[in-house]
């Protein structure tokens, strides 16, 4: 295909930029110009300094980390949004028993209507955010508007319906984009953690060392586990310009210092325990108590043994300060050899639980590799319909190193190809855990897709758009990711008939989508007098009882995947969820004997219609009736 001939002039300052950015990279950064928009800028302080032999004065210099518009992915994070969550019941798997949750729309949405809700709540969350690498798409938040432009725009599509855009890496914006992406998503995502949970992201080196700063600043330097090196490719690619790339990162950040990883059991590392003596305690392991590499005066110091000898500390000092190391020696983790010249610490394998995981993921038989990947979805989807999914098997580990998750919920909100979802229908059906998955993934258009996609990508994208047709469903992500939780739950079903019968292969589909509430409900100033006397009721015509049922949900501190009753009470249809935590009635002409009924069976929340009540008498009594028989329900209404 031919490109235009570029009809200006060559861009002189756009070169000299290119030539410094060689010769002195971090004097190149990123600015807003008097167009708003983003390019690449010369930081003139740093490049006196680079080209002086003294400290040139400038200013105050501090430690910290920002790019353009940081501020406005911090007011992303906090703005508030008309939004609510749909069930959609034709698209889920057992929605009355589940309790496992699909939603699809804009993640930094969900996550935001799920705070009220989930705060502090989930255990674990795993996402593998698009990789910055010139091809992939960002989410367009569009912080190019101000503040109160910002949370009008929020959640609209763009002109041609879609949230996504190309972050080339020709762009000014390149890691800036990235970032006001991602920093909103994790703080909100940090709140939903419990004190004792924990996140995972897989990312490449392009955004390594920049993900770790922000999430340093969100979850806290103090809160970093570990960076975790996946070996994620079984072949090394010969073809490769420099290095062949054969792993990725796995950041592991905790809510607080609460979370340890679960011990692990290593055949390997137990190998190294043995008994040569006949210890009757069993197999040890005979560790060197010294402080090494480093010199620490304060831990140089004399022990004395049993006999008498003076025992000297070692050149740089022992591991522990006098106090920890004569407690050792008290309670016999310490020893002293034969003739009482040196120490050891002895550690006996009956007395742990297990060993400390490795943060070097290179066994495929553990974590699996990206190969294995792709072989085990044309296993569930022989369409071939996911490029570059993750394995099962990774999953699966990273659930293993979550200490009493067996009834805990995971989270996946980048979550594609619904590997987390395999992983956790899996993990449940080999240790009879009740864990549960809610997963977001926006409804990424394909044909919007496939018009911006690269040669490699563009034949897994037309697959995906065929069985899109095949399923009579519209060209999204979300579809395919549906279908494969439903045929990999089929699949595990089938080939255990006998662990299987109480295990969850279901799932609630829930989408994001506008308020159930009129715009008139949040902007009354706006409406004249005769234009609010056409709102009757103050909720869209197009609403169901069970949109309001869900939105009440979301609002009153009732999990989603609640157990969810309809009963009838007088004729009027009663919603019972959660065995009475909530409980709903949309009908017209609520009557005393309803609201009676309702109040004796002393639920914690209560909501109905404003204008569900049958006359004046009902509204009324309402407060009455419900501070004689129940005056702790909290009572609301639409």
């Amino acid at each position: 295909m031919m490109e235009h001939l570029n009809m200006q002039s060559m861009d002189k300052v756009a070169a000299n930029v290119a030539k410094i950015r060689e010769l002195f990279p971090n004097c190149v950064t990123e600015r807003i110009n008097n167009e708003g928009k983003l390019e690449h800028a010369i930081d003139f302080d740093m490049l006196k300094q680079e080209l002086s032999d003294h400290v040139v004065d400038g200013l105050q210099e501090r430690y910290q980390f920002t790019w353009p518009d940081k501020r406005k992915a911090i007011l992303a994070a906090n703005a508030p949004i008309n939004k609510t969550l749909r069930p959609c019941r034709e698209e889920s798997v057992d929605f009355d028993n589940t309790e496992n949750l699909y939603i699809e729309g804009d993640n930094l949405e969900v996550l935001k209507l799920l705070q009220e809700t989930y705060l502090g709540k989930v255990k674990m969350i795993y996402i593998d955010p698009p990789y910055n690498t010139g091809r992939d798409f960002v989410y367009n938040d569009n912080f190019r508007q101000s503040a109160q432009e910002y949370i009008v725009y929020s959640g609209q599509l763009d002109s041609e319906g879609n949230r996504l855009e190309i972050n080339s890496s020709s762009e000014g914006r390149y890691h800036t984009n990235w970032l006001n992406m991602m920093y909103p998503r994790l703080k909100l995502a940090k709140d939903l953690l419990s004190d004792d949970g924990v996140i995972f992201i897989s990312i490449d080196s392009i955004e390594c060392a920049n993900l770790s700063k922000i999430c340093d600043e969100i979850f806290g330097v103090e809160n970093f586990v570990c960076n975790a090196i996946w070996r994620s490719s079984d072949n090394s690619n010969n073809d490769a310009k420099k290095f062949s790339n054969d792993y990725n990162s796995t950041l592991v950040y905790s809510k607080t210092t609460l979370w340890k990883p679960q011990k692990q059991e290593d055949p390997e590392k137990r190998k190294h325990f043995k008994n040569p003596d006949n210890d009757p305690k069993g197999a040890y392991f005979d560790g060197n108590p010294l402080n090494s590499p480093n010199y620490r005066e304060n831990l140089r110091f004399d022990i004395v043994s049993p006999s008498g000898k003076i025992i000297h500390p070692p050149k740089n000092g022992w591991r522990w300060s006098k106090e920890t190391l004569f407690e050792k020696i008290r309670i016999g983790e310490i020893r002293f050899n034969e003739d009482e010249t040196n120490i050891k610490r002895r550690t006996y394998l009956c007395d742990m639980e297990g060993l400390p995981p490795s943060n070097l993921w290179i066994d495929f038989t553990k974590t699996g590799h990206n190969r294995q990947a792709k072989y085990e979805l044309l296993s569930i989807l022989p369409e071939d319909v996911f490029d570059t999914p993750k394995p099962v098997l990774l999953i699966k580990y990273i659930l293993k190193l979550v200490e009493d998750s067996k009834d805990s919920i995971i989270m996946d909100f980048f979550s594609g190809s619904a590997t987390t979802a395999d992983a956790v229908m899996q993990m449940n059906n080999e240790d009879s855990g009740k864990r549960k998955y809610i997963l977001v993934q926006l409804p990424e258009n394909l044909d919007f897709s496939l018009a911006h996609a690269s040669n490699d990508g563009k034949k897994t994208i037309e697959n995906a758009i065929a069985l899109c047709d095949k399923l009579r469903k519209k060209h999204f992500l979300t579809e395919i990711a549906k279908e494969r939780i439903r045929r990999a739950g089929k699949k595990i079903k089938e080939e255990n008939p006998l662990t299987t019968q109480d295990l969850d292969i279901g799932f609630r589909v829930l989408k994001c989508d506008s308020s159930n509430m009129e715009d008139v409900y949040f902007t009354p100033k706006e409406y004249m007098d005769k234009q609010q006397s056409l709102f009757i009721d103050n909720i869209k015509k197009d609403r169901s009882d069970e949109d309001l049922l869900f939105d009440a949900m979301l609002k009153l501190d009732t999990p989603l995947s609640s157990k969810i009753e309809k009963i009838t009470i007088a004729g009027k249809t009663v919603y019972n969820v959660a065995q009475g935590h909530l409980m709903a009635c949309f009908d017209k002409n609520v009557t005393d004997e309803v609201i009676t009924a309702i109040a004796k069976e002393m639920p914690s929340y209560f909501i109905m219609r404003d204008s569900s009540q049958a006359d004046d008498s009902v509204a009324i009594n309402f407060e009455q009736i419900f501070n004689t028989y129940s005056p702790q329900t909290v009572r609301r209404v639409l």
